[in-house]
């Protein structure tokens, strides 16, 4: 990490080092496993993808649906620091659970508790950036979040694909195989978790007052009410709604899209892992390249390619074309996100980020939601899931038009 970067921002950087070994677990090895089980419980390749995509469907809209709530309660001097661990050990503990689940209807019911304390997470994670970092420095230190939430998630997912693809060598079953994975996971989100957790002071807040659960709901509804007002910020959560969607939905199914297509698994995953590597430079160039050029601008062009992505992916076929699409994804998947966080951070009040990030959450898991269930509808409404993949295209280029009306109102025009 680079040393100008203070303890407080390498704190923060940490816990995506953590909690992106979660996310590149869902990506890989999570339904690769599902799978496995859809298969001894006698599901098609067209129902397993199906489910797979309404489990990620419904933990996305809890958190959209909750998350506003808590982020303005977190808002609350004191509150958001214990919120955040109890979202950490709901997504720590429920993945340790993943392992146990030996029939593929509870492993989704598991899957979508942990997917919730996962998620919930992310809401104060990020609205933290602008207690441990100067506004001007936030577009580096998120991307730098991000680059070393790759780079580092290889480390124990390494781990995870020694223990799962040597189990035969050293002796044990795939299922006590996948059990010691979803471990693996799970301390290593935890461990990386401790630094934020003991250094983290919440500096931007509102003061507690009585029935604070109450004040959260009335304070939400005052922010949604300022958000009609400023046209900047809800143009901006309207295009991140359609932009996002595709990329979270790809996040989520591109392994599940791959193994329902029939590709090698090692290969896949593989595939992941170079992903992972590409993302990190990436990512750390979108931050730098934000110092020289409007962040609105690299914003732009992410959307672009990830359009072009989205096409692509259509027609894939073969293993060489999935790795193709991996290296492009790792290009833009680091920018894209980094910059949204911080370009949002930025257009908001400090105080409030809570609920703010909130509001954004709702934008971009109530969009994710929408993705994964119009993948998985068309999916089984045509029989192909190539046409269901084809419909992330066209959100993206709903929010490529949007995102463009968002800037020119951001700069007043």
């Amino acid at each position: 990490m680079r040393l100008k970067m203070t303890k407080e921002e390498r704190n923060w950087v940490l816990y995506d080092v953590g909690n992106s070994a979660f996310t590149l677990l869902v990506a890989t090895i999570m339904p690769i496993y599902f799978n496995y089980l859809a298969d001894l419980g006698g599901l098609s390749s067209v129902d397993y993808i199906a489910y797979w995509g309404y489990a990620a469907s419904i933990a996305t809209l809890v958190v959209a649906l909750a998350g506003p709530v808590c982020g303005a309660l977190a808002d609350t001097k004191g509150f958001k620091k214990p919120i955040f661990i109890v979202t950490i050990v709901l997504g720590a503990v429920g993945c340790m659970g993943l392992g146990m689940a030996k029939q593929w209807l509870v492993f989704l019911v598991i899957y979508v508790i942990a997917k919730i304390g996962f998620s919930g997470s992310l809401i104060f994670y990020d609205s933290m950036l602008s207690d441990v970092t100067s506004k001007e420095r936030m577009d580096d230190v998120s991307s730098q979040g991000y680059a070393w939430g790759y780079i580092g998630s290889c480390v124990p997912f390494v781990a995870c694909l020694g223990v799962v693809f040597g189990a035969e060598a050293i002796g044990i079953a795939m299922e006590t195989a996948m059990t010691a994975a979803f471990a693996i996971v799970a301390v290593w989100w935890l461990v990386m978790s401790l630094p934020l957790l003991f250094g983290y002071r919440q500096k931007h807040y509102v003061e507690r007052r009585a029935h604070a659960v109450r004040e959260s709901f009335a304070r939400l509804g005052r922010t949604f009410r300022n958000v009609q007002k400023e046209k900047k910020v809800f143009l901006f959560l309207l295009a991140f709604f359609f932009y996002i969607d595709g990329v979270y939905t790809i996040i989520d199914m591109a392994t599940a899209y791959g193994s329902a297509l029939g590709l090698d698994s090692a290969g896949l995953l593989l595939a992941f892992l170079m992903t992972q590597i590409v993302a990190f430079p990436f990512a750390i160039l979108f931050g730098k390249l934000a110092q020289k050029y409007a962040a609105e601008k690299l914003i732009l062009l992410c959307i672009a390619a990830y359009f072009g992505i989205a096409v692509f992916a259509m027609f894939l076929a073969s293993q060489a074309q999935f790795w193709i699409l991996a290296f492009f994804v790792g290009m833009f998947q680091g920018g894209i996100q980094a910059l949204s966080r911080s370009y949002f951070a930025k257009i908001i009040p400090p105080s409030q980020s809570g609920e703010y990030f909130g509001l954004l959450d709702i934008c971009g898991k109530g969009a994710s939601f929408i993705g994964t269930t119009l993948v998985s509808f068309i999916s089984q409404l045509t029989g192909k899931v190539s046409m269901g993949v084809g419909m992330i295209a066209v959100m993206f280029l709903v929010g490529i038009c949007l995102f463009q009306v968002a800037v020119r109102a951001e700069k007043g025009n």
